[in-house]
């Protein structure tokens, strides 16, 4: 027996009506993209180079003292 046993409703629910229509929505037109950027454009950025220089400087540190300090 399980310790919470699933609770059970007073009658099942409601089948979805077959009768309704998917709403049509039209496509939008393709429009060329003026510059394209490879997937290592983020990673070009000043901030988030900043960002993984610091990462990588504190590993190092890490690193370093866990092989000569320790």
């Amino acid at each position: 027996m399980t310790p919470n046993p699933p609770a059970e409703l007073a009658e099942p629910p409601a089948a979805p009506a077959a009768t309704a229509q998917p709403l049509h929505v039209p496509a939008l037109p393709e429009v060329p993209l003026t510059e394209q950027k490879g997937c290592l454009y983020a990673l070009s950025q000043p901030p988030l180079m900043f960002f993984l220089a610091f990462i990588a400087v504190l590993l190092a540190i890490t690193g370093a003292h866990d092989l000569f300090l320790e």
